[in-house]
This record gives structure tokens, sequence and C-alpha cells, in this order.
């Protein structure tokens, strides 16, 4: 779970200031090495996270062809984009890289909280897996 603040506006503010450090993977080498990490799947996509060395959050988000043609791939990337946007500030852990995967059909045809409650599920049981680890 994370950390709950006291003070509403501590909240707002350790919030603000994680999404300005969330940064975007970009470089297949980042990609690879999370597929290395710990994986969790959902029925409307696939979360891997590995640990990083940096004091940001990274997200990356990829879809393959068997989810579509590119219209629906760019759909489904912008709606996974949305949601990390909004639950990596809360949930995410600092120091830690997570790559979305979307998944065929259920990326593309779930209602977006559906999709929300997915990923915080995921994110839950993948901060559990790296909590045992340590």
């Amino acid at each position: 779970m994370p950390q709950q603040l006291d003070n509403a506006e501590n909240t707002k503010t350790n919030s603000q200031s994680l999404k300005a450090d969330l940064q975007t993977l970009t470089k297949r080498q980042d990609f690879i090495l999370a597929s290395r990490g710990l994986k969790h799947s959902c029925d409307t996509m696939i979360v891997q996270t590995k640990k990083n060395d940096l004091r940001t959050v990274r997200v990356g988000i990829t879809c393959s062809k068997k989810v579509g043609n590119a219209v629906v791939r760019n759909r489904a990337k912008r709606r996974l984009r949305a949601i990390a946007r909004e639950v990596l500030p809360t949930w995410g852990r600092v120091g830690f890289d997570y790559v979305l995967i979307g998944r065929h059909g259920s990326t593309i045809s779930s209602e977006f909280k559906n999709l929300k409650n997915d990923f915080i599920s995921a994110l839950e049981a993948l901060h559990r897996k790296s909590d045992g680890e340590n």
C-alpha cells in the first residue's frame, strides 16, 4: 500500500512531484530489462516491473500486432497511457520501471474503471512480490 500522508497538502505536493518525475521508457534495452523482472497478468493487460537505480518512476507502453491494426494499437496505448498517468502518481514506487502491455480485445473493449482497477491490483501484487524478494 502506498505511503499515506496526514496532510492533504503534502499528498497533493507529493503527487504533483511524482507526476513531474514520471518518465517514459524509450530504449529497447530498458524494455528488455523490465521483461526480466516481475510480471503480473490481468484480463486487460500485462504489467512488468523492475527496480532501477534512478530516483524516478519510468513507464513504457507497448502493444503487439496481435492487438490489432495500427489504429487499434494506438487506441490501446492511449488508454494505457491515461491509466498510467492517473494511477502511478499514487500507487507507483520511485525507483521502479513499469511496462504495460496491451492485450487483444480486452484493452480496447473494457471500461476505463476496469482497466484502472486491474492496473492497481497488478501494482499491489507486484509490490508484494518485490517486498518478498528483498
